[in-house]
């Protein structure tokens, strides 16, 4: 399981809406062993996730959580992202050259079948049928992971 904390800022019926907060940079750029590089100094990057709330913890706007996915889910999504459209370019340009024998029908079918896969991407993407989805793990007193006493 890849697991994030972060502090929930918004909540709705079944999720919630998670700020996590992303340090680039080791932190350690002046002090010896560190990079060296003076100018790439720890920096934040905020992101925000929803995850579902399925344990039903009673959540509040403020409250921080440990949110969690599958560790296949990111090989799970990369080859949903890269095979399907592949897999619907080659369906299209071979369905293309049936109907429309030579380049012009391949060239369009393809096309044709590039487009049906981003479609179908997001429309998988809509309804939460790719790769699983953030999940709220447990709710915690602080960011760096202690639990809540609750």
């Amino acid at each position: 399981m890849i697991e994030e904390s972060g502090r929930v800022v918004a909540v709705e019926r079944d999720a919630v809406w998670v700020e996590t907060v992303r340090r680039t940079g080791c932190g350690r750029c002046d002090e010896p062993g560190g990079c060296g590089n003076a100018s790439a100094r720890l920096a934040e990057r905020r992101g925000h996730v929803k995850a579902r709330n399925r344990a039903r913890h009673a959540l509040a706007v403020g409250d921080y959580v440990r949110v969690g996915v599958p560790a296949n889910a990111v090989l799970q999504g990369a080859a949903l992202m890269y095979m399907l459209p592949l897999a619907y370019l080659l369906a299209g340009a071979l369905l293309g050259e049936a109907l429309q024998p030579g380049d012009s029908g391949a060239l369009a079918g393809a096309a044709a079948g590039i487009a049906a896969s981003f479609v179908t991407l997001r429309l998988l993407a809509r309804h939460g049928a790719g790769p699983s989805e953030p999940v709220v793990l447990a709710r915690i007193a602080s960011p760096d992971g202690n639990q809540c006493p609750h």
